[in-house]
């Protein structure tokens, strides 16, 4: 049936009207719903703005200090555009990226608000507290980066529910505890570097669960023990492995061997043992490999040598023995090689020919024999040749000369022959040379002393003749030139004065002849010159007078006349004057008087005649040893034709200790009993009863005077014991509040949640745990579980409430510690200083707070572990500075902040302004021998080098080592002096003294103007480069 076309119509419209409502309705709806959607994603934005906000700015009273977030504005309806802040395209955080600034504030407390968050960066802020344990909640987390702050605590086990972290980076806070085995389930993990810290116990097995892990850094955690676990070779992506300075113990897995993608395994300063195992030559790309300062035995794995991309190779001071394996010359790639200080054997091997990219190859102080193979001069990069004290024999290879790039060639305590080879003026950047201790023959090259670069050349005890060049004044770069006990004749050369710079100067025990040229004045930065044992004649130059900074003069044995120069008065920094053995005659010149850093005189076996100058027994410093023996002093009976002469020993403690033999062979000295050749004990000869009247004077005086002062004193200790429980009374009522207590002033450097009231609870007797020079130190409880220290300083004088004011801070009645500490330790964030919490004081009482550190400090650990300092086992676990800074302790007998240091300087400070002479040296530490006097001196040199402002020009500890073992070098080489001294051969100390110096293992020290005598000796360090390897 059809319908008609009106209804057809009309039909249509009902249904073109119902799709138009249908359309609208949806078109409601779908407004309804983006609108909901805009207003809680609103409100989220909004409270993102909250959160981080009030994190940065905890309070309305908080300054506006961050310059870097002046656009965080919490008016602001999104944070996405504020610094440091990244935002998804929905708006919502997903990161927060801040780096180096000094924020000081906790990690917020509520950061699993922050859902969307992918990466979160807060390194180098100085962040405080612990790390939440909500952070594990954050499931969208895949970069953690909280390295280098102040963080504390444990790391939470909940981060182990973060699957898609990528990167946990914890480095350089104070973190303890464990290393959570909950880490194992970040199956995502790649990067987990937890370094410098204060973490323990053992390295969790569940790691090697990690396949996906590339880094694994967890050095410089004294704390970590146990044995590495062999789980770790599962970990098939892993390309470093560090676990240097730590305490791991056992032997290196052999599974190891299975990481093929491994370049960098770093483990030194441990506590490994055992063989390196041979599968480490599996690791076909490692590139770094150091071993370092541990107890590893056994020989070096010729499979080592499968390892093509191997650059450095840092196996020293280990127990490793055997041969040096042939294989090592297929390292084609290796760049530095140190196995020094082991007991390796054997010769080196001629395949090191083929390491044509090496640039330094150390084998000090291990038994090598054989010759030095010619073909290491195919090493054209070469830059360190360190083959000293082994027994390599044989000739310097000529080819040598090659080597364009060498700056250091170290050979000496070997057993080499021939001459020096000329070739090596051909050396153009060689810095130091030292071929000491050997039996070398020929003479000098005056080629070498046209190397404008060489600053130390040392030849001692070898066989060596010829002429000094004349040359040697070209080569104006010297500091330390050491040709002692050699066969070198002729004279001293005019040019020898072109030596600006040389501050060491020995040429003893050798055949040179003539005078001592004028010219010898212009060096005027020496500080050591010895011309002893040679036939030196004629007066001596009145320029020598000029070298003001001279320390030592040791001019002995020779054929010297004339007088002693009067001008020797101006050597004000003059510590030994020895003139033995010559033919000097004339008078003692009194302006010797003038030195006072005098400590040795030798003026023995001369022609000296007069008397003794009384200015002699005025140098307080002339306490080690003073020789006068076998002159023409003058006796008693000539004063009548030379009254103006003291003929008579000076009545001084020195000269009374005098033995006969120091003042023997002076046919006109003194000869009667002892206490008649003082001045003293001759003027009671002449007027006995003159003295006798005023000695019985004297008596009765005493006598009175001693019954006053007791009298005075019984007086004054009454009231002083009357005032002093007075104020003990009042002062014990104002720190624990008491009727009549003084108000406090806190001033807090980290956020804190105790009270002053709560610190003043617990300074009892029971809670004491330590007391010094400076204050006692108490362990407190607080109310909220946390330990802390509390160091309550000593006053100087006890104050009173009637002469000091609060607002003073009772300043006159305080040690100026407090304010030294107060100023130091207030800015000092590092992971090996104890932290500061605040101070607070009141008129009568200072109180510093810290970081309860049960393991005590630093200084008490060095002390009750000192046979490491005897044993030589210094190692990089400690801080540099702060090694130097407790040696200065010791050798000064002063706390860091010591209250007898004026002004309360820092014991670094107090020691540089007296430019470390010897008045710095604890008083009972002066007394002893001359030569552990000349140790005590040289180790305060090497304290010095140790707390240099500058991190980058302090040693390293292999180089501190080093150092204090060559201080036993020099004392070996002034031994044959006091032999002398006491009259006994010298020719055994020839035979059986050691090298006299090394020469310091890294660039920075060679290129140094340093002229401090004690500090002077360096030892170059092969470690300089491994001490920046990875923890």
């Amino acid at each position: 049936m059809t319908i008609p076309r009106s209804r057809y119509n009309t039909k249509k419209l009902l249904i073109h009207k119902h799709h138009h409502h249908l359309h609208y309705l949806i078109f409601i709806f779908l407004l309804f719903t983006l609108t909901r959607i805009r207003l809680v994603q609103g409100a989220s934005v909004n409270h993102e703005v909250s959160i981080l906000h009030s994190w940065l700015y905890p309070s309305s009273s908080t300054p506006t200090t961050h310059s870097n977030f002046l656009n965080w504005n919490r008016l602001d309806t999104s944070p996405c555009n504020w610094t440091s802040i990244a935002c998804s395209p929905q708006g919502f955080v997903t990161e927060i990226n801040i780096v180096s600034v000094p924020l000081a504030l906790p990690i917020p407390s509520n950061l699993s608000s922050l859902k969307s968050i992918e990466k979160l960066v807060i390194s180098d802020a100085n962040l405080t507290g612990t790390i939440p344990t909500e952070i594990g909640d954050i499931v969208a987390l895949s970069v953690i980066d909280l390295s280098s702050n102040s963080l504390v605590g444990s790391i939470p086990s909940s981060i182990g529910k973060l699957g898609n972290l990528q990167d946990l980076i914890l480095s350089s806070n104070q973190l303890t505890g464990k290393i959570p085995v909950e880490l194992g389930d970040c199956s995502s993990l790649k990067n987990l570097v937890l370094f410098d810290n204060r973490l323990a116990g053992n390295l969790p097995s569940e790691l090697g669960k990690l396949s996906s892990l590339e880094v694994l850094r967890a050095g410089g955690n004294n704390g970590i023990v146990g044995k590495i676990p062999s789980e770790l070779g599962e970990c098939g992506n892993l390309t470093v492995l560090g676990l240097a300075d730590t305490q791991v113990s056992g032997s290196i897995p052999a599974s190891l061997g299975k990481l093929r993608n491994l370049e960098t395994l770093s483990i030194y300063t441990a506590m490994l043992t055992g063989e390196i195992p041979p599968e480490l030559g599996n690791c076909s790309n490692l590139v770094n490999l150091y071993l370092y300062e541990n107890g590893l035995s056994g020989a070096i794995p010729p499979e080592l040598g499968k390892l093509r991309n191997l650059e450095k190779m840092l196996l020293w001071q280990n127990d490793l023995v055997g041969a040096i394996p042939e294989e090592i010359g297929d390292c084609r790639s290796l760049t530095m090689m140190d196995i020094s200080l082991n007991s390796l054997s054997g010769s080196i091997p001629l395949s090191f020919g083929r390491l044509l990219q090496l640039e330094e190859l150390m084998l000090s102080n291990n038994n090598i024999s054989g010759s030095i193979p010619n073909v290491i001069s195919n090493a054209s990069n070469l830059l360190q040749l360190q083959l000293d004290t082994n027994q390599i024999s044989g000739l310097i290879p000529v080819e040598l000369g090659m080597l364009k790039k060498l700056q250091i060639f170290l050979a000496w305590q070997n057993q080499l022959e021939g001459s020096i080879p000329a070739s090596l003026a051909s050396c153009s950047n060689l810095q130091a040379l030292d071929l000491s201790h050997n039996s070398l023959t020929g003479s000098i090259p005056p080629g070498l002393f046209k190397l404008r670069n060489l600053t130390k050349l040392l030849l001692i005890s070898n066989d060596i003749s010829g002429l000094i060049p004349p040359e040697v004044g070209n080569c104006s770069s010297l500091v330390r030139l050491r040709l002692g006990d050699n066969r070198i004749s002729g004279e001293i050369p005019r040019e020898i004065g072109g030596l600006k710079r040389l501050n060491f100067l020995d040429v003893s025990e050798n055949r040179l002849v003539g005078v001592v040229p004028d010219e010898i004045g212009n060096c005027v930065e020496l500080q050591m010159m010895n011309f002893s044992n040679n036939t030196l004649r004629g007066s001596l130059p009145a320029s020598l007078s000029s070298l003001t900074a001279l320390q030592v003069l040791d001019l002995s044995f020779n054929q010297f006349v004339g007088l002693i120069p009067a001008s020797f008065g101006r050597l004000v920094s003059l510590n030994k004057l020895i003139l033995k053995g010559n033919s000097f005659s004339g008078s003692i010149p009194s302006s010797l008087g003038l030195c006072s850093s005098l400590q040795l005189l030798d003026l023995s076996s001369n022609s000296l005649s007069g008397g003794i100058p009384i200015e002699l027994c005025r140098i307080e410093s002339l306490d080690i040893a003073l020789n006068l023996s076998g002159n023409a002093l003058l006796d008693r009976s000539q004063l009548r034709y030379l009254p103006s002469i003291s003929c008579y020993l000076p009545d001084s403690k020195l000269f009374h200790q005098l033995s006969g033999i120091e003042v023997e062979g002076n046919q006109g000295l003194c000869s009667r009993g002892q206490n008649s050749c003082f001045l003293n004990g001759v003027a009671g000869e002449s007027s006995s009863n003159n003295r006798n009247t005023t000695k019985s004077r004297r008596l009765k005086l005493a006598l009175a005077l001693l019954i006053t002062m007791t009298v005075a004193m019984v007086v004054f200790g009454i009231m002083a014991v009357i005032r002093t429980r007075k104020v003990i009374r009042h002062d014990d009522d104002s720190e624990i509040g008491g009727r009549d207590s003084w108000p406090w002033q806190f001033t807090p450097f980290q956020k804190l949640n105790f009270s002053v009231d709560q610190v003043l609870t617990c300074l009892v007797d029971g809670n004491v745990i330590g007391k010094g020079c400076s204050g006692v130190v108490y362990k407190a409880d607080m109310d909220n579980g946390e330990v802390i220290a509390v160091k309550k300083l000593w006053p100087t004088t006890v104050a009173s409430a009637n002469n000091n004011d609060d607002d003073k801070g009772g300043g006159g009645g305080f040690r100026d510690s407090f304010s030294a500490e107060v100023k130091t330790l207030g800015t000092i964030r590092h992971k090996n200083i104890v932290r500061f919490l605040g101070c607070c004081w009141n008129r009568s009482t200072k109180l510093l707070m810290y970081d309860y550190m049960p393991n005590g400090s630093l200084g008490s650990l060095l002390h009750e572990r000192s046979e490491y300092g005897y044993m030589m086992k210094i190692t990089e676990k400690s801080d540099v500075y702060s090694y130097g800074v407790v040696v200065l302790e010791v050798l000064t007998g002063k706390q860091p902040i010591d209250p007898t240091i004026p002004d309360g300087h820092h014991v670094v400070d107090w020691v540089r302004q007296r430019r470390g002479g010897i008045e710095v040296l604890d008083p009972s530490l002066r007394t002893r021998s001359e030569s552990e006097v000349e140790e005590m001196m040289q180790a305060l040199g090497v304290a010095l080098l140790c707390v240099n402002p500058s991190p980058d020009d302090r040693p390293t500890m292999k180089d501190v080592a080093a150092m204090l073992k060559e201080i036993r070098h020099e004392r070996e080489e002034y031994a044959k002096v006091d032999a002398l001294l006491k009259g006994s051969p010298a020719t055994k100390c020839q035979q059986e003294c050691g090298p006299a110096t090394s020469l310091p293992k890294s660039k920075s020290y060679l290129q140094s103007n340093n002229t401090s005598f004690s500090a002077s000796s360096l030892l170059h360090s092969s470690s300089s480069n491994g001490s920046m390897a990875f923890k």
